[in-house]
């Protein structure tokens, strides 16, 4: 056997047996994980002792900052979490090289009722947060539906969800930060005070500086989502509803379609309520034993009817988590098969960080040519354009579509008008259009979204020049903010230097 033939047959093994290692170890280890970090989430909260620690942890990052700017400082600075603890599927090259800074920040720090906001330090996860805001009849806005999900990655990054057409990006919802700067200082930022810099945070991938803790709106919360499924097999009649209801005056809190092929979807519509109504059936879709919830839409998309249902808040606000999406029926295929459900689906899903740090190098390089993990923001009205283009590069189904307000706030996200409504169209899995081929695809697709001023989300991978990289984002504010705070420069690369594909693997 040649050593081609080896590698091939050992890619094929890792592939398609890596659920054993799923199974069999990442699973219990993931339960594990989850059960401390809920028991300890909750006696730190609840004994208030969060906020005291906050000063004695941040004092310890101020440390750690001041100690390199008293060196030679021949080293950038980032944070020393693990790239395999991060939600992106890639690693970051640069941490081997940067001066790594210990952030050891992972609590809900205070819930005022009073304001309705709630602070938090940045490794707070989505799950954490909305487990801690239900039991006190609250929500935040916007939810990113993957439980772990950080505060600070979707600050620092960007964040999404089906009520975003109301409310805007995940940044959006937020009204201060608490950095700690390149000279050690900490600083707080609003839209009153250091304005500037506010408006310039998110979307920096952590080049102006350390997130200390970041401060949300809550809304009122309710039991139940109240659901309609509304499937179509036209995409221009999918299309059209999906815009009305996202650019109504009064829209429904949710909005959401899944893509099943490029014609074929379903429009789903939610609100809050408090009651289950006798116009639909109760689906507690959270429950370990339950279908995988794309799983459920399809059903829905081959009953060619509409039906209504009412689902418990939060099992909607996480609904994509226990399959992460549908990427894990490319690790684990029998994982929605109902005698696997109901022995182990309580168990489900693994976490993203262990599946991450246990990938072969095979693996990774398959996914290098054979796996697609990419949003990209676009004006809605050319919904109808990217999703064709999306199927002749990729033809990966199902297809995400998340509509979402910005408004024409300073920083990189620039719009026309007072706000401008976009889609969000996420694309995961392996494609199956012809003779494709990642970087020429992607490339199409960057070329498409920067044409169409629409953005791309940087956690995936991103194959754009510096120069074309500046064209899609507004670099003014964030430039003029990098020049006016100390040893910003020196400290940390501009946000390309951190996303661009050459720095990660």
């Amino acid at each position: 056997m040649t050593a081609i033939e080896t590698e091939t047959l050992l890619e094929y093994i890792l592939v398609e047996y890596r659920w054993v290692l799923v199974v069999t170890a990442l699973l219990p280890m993931s339960l594990v994980w989850k059960v401390w970090s809920t028991l300890r989430s909750y006696v730190v909260f609840k004994l208030n002792s969060a906020p005291r620690m906050h000063d004695r942890k941040v004092q310890e990052v101020q440390r750690q900052i001041k100690a390199w700017l008293s060196g030679d400082r021949s080293t950038r600075l980032c944070t020393a979490r693990p790239t395999w603890q991060t939600m992106s599927f890639r690693q970051g090259l640069y941490k081997k090289t940067f001066t790594n800074i210990e952030v050891n920040l992972v609590d809900v720090l205070e819930v005022d009722k009073k304001n309705m906001t709630v602070r938090c330090e940045p490794m707070v996860t989505m799950g954490q947060l909305s487990r801690t805001l239900e039991a006190l009849g609250l929500a935040l806005p916007v939810v990113p539906e993957l439980d772990q999900l950080t505060v600070g990655g979707l600050v620092m990054g960007t964040g999404v969800e089906t009520s975003s057409h109301v409310h805007g990006l995940f940044q959006h919802i937020c009204v201060q930060y608490e950095l700690l700067l390149a000279d050690g200082s900490v600083v707080t930022c609003s839209k009153d005070e250091n304005p500037d810099l506010f408006y310039a945070v998110p979307w920096s991938y952590g080049t102006l500086g350390f997130l200390a803790s970041a401060v949300m709106k809550v809304i009122p919360a309710k039991k139940y989502v109240r659901l309609e499924y509304h499937p179509y097999t036209s995409l221009p009649e999918l299309s059209k509803r999906f815009q009305e209801e996202s650019l109504k005056q009064n829209p429904h809190q949710f909005v959401e379609a899944l893509l099943y092929n490029k014609d074929q979807g379903v429009v789903m519509l939610g609100d809050m309520v408090d009651e289950i109504g006798s116009d639909g059936k109760y689906n507690p879709i959270g429950k370990w034993y339950s279908e995988w919830f794309f799983k459920q839409v399809e059903k829905h998309l081959n009953a060619r009817q509409s039906i209504v249902e009412y689902i418990p808040l939060r099992d909607y606000y996480h609904r994509h988590t226990k399959s992460l999406f549908w990427e894990l029926q490319d690790i684990i295929s029998f994982g929605n098969n109902v005698i696997f459900r109901y022995l182990f689906g309580w168990l489900m899903p693994p976490e993203v960080s262990l599946l991450k740090l246990t990938q072969p190098e095979a693996v990774g390089r398959l996914y290098d040519r054979a796996h697609v993990i990419q949003d990209m923001l676009v004006p809605i009205q050319t919904l109808e354009r990217a999703i064709q283009l999306f199927h002749d590069k990729f033809r990966v189904y199902p297809i995400w579509l998340c509509p979402f307000k910005v408004p024409n706030n300073p920083g990189q996200l620039r719009v026309s008008g007072d706000w401008q409504m976009f889609v969000d169209i996420g694309v995961y899995g392996v494609p199956k259009a012809p003779g494709f081929e990642t970087v020429s695809a992607t490339r199409s697709v960057e070329n498409f979204v920067t044409k169409e001023k629409g953005f791309q989300m940087l956690y995936a991978d991103t194959y754009t020049t510096r120069e074309e990289f500046r064209q899609m984002f507004d670099h003014t504010l964030y430039d003029r903010v990098r020049d006016t705070l100390p040893y910003c420069k020196e400290a940390f690369p501009e946000i390309y230097g951190k996303v661009n594909r050459s720095v990660r693997k």
